[in-house]
């Protein structure tokens, strides 16, 4: 495939931003270039993504993030702040290893985003608890 000025701001933009919706992507890259709209982005992060150059993950509610497939880590979503870490994809080893042995499913674990309670949030509701305990 051809790659198109169009296509190479596309790529550009998501190598800057590391995570980003196609809006966020499209904003991205009409600082410089305006006249790229919402739908070429859109078809560019489909065919970019068919060719394994990008992927897209699902961090919660509202549009997917796209990242450069090199980008892989498994995405750790609270809930409640709605701040997203990433952690090291070995940590998925033992459980890609259980799925494989006991059901013969091969889990893409860099595809992933775990849902629970950051650290910050946490130390907050025990705080929130110590508090109300106290007289």
């Amino acid at each position: 495939m051809r790659m198109t000025p169009q296509r190479q701001l596309v790529l550009d933009a998501l190598l800057e931003l590391g995570h980003a919706t196609p809006e966020q992507v499209c904003a991205h890259v009409q600082r410089t270039t305006p006249t790229v709209n919402i739908t070429t982005v859109y078809r560019t992060l489909e065919l970019l993504e068919s060719l394994s150059v990008v992927r897209h993950t699902h961090l919660g509610h509202g549009a997917p993030k796209y990242s450069v497939h090199e980008h892989e880590h498994v995405h750790l979503v609270c809930h409640r702040c709605g701040r997203v870490d990433e952690a090291d994809l070995g940590l998925m080893s033992d459980l890609c290893g259980t799925l494989r042995e006991q059901h013969g499913f091969a889990l893409d674990a860099s595809h992933l985003a775990l849902s629970g309670t950051c650290a910050d949030c946490l130390r907050g509701a025990r705080r929130r608890g110590a508090d109300e305990e106290t007289p």
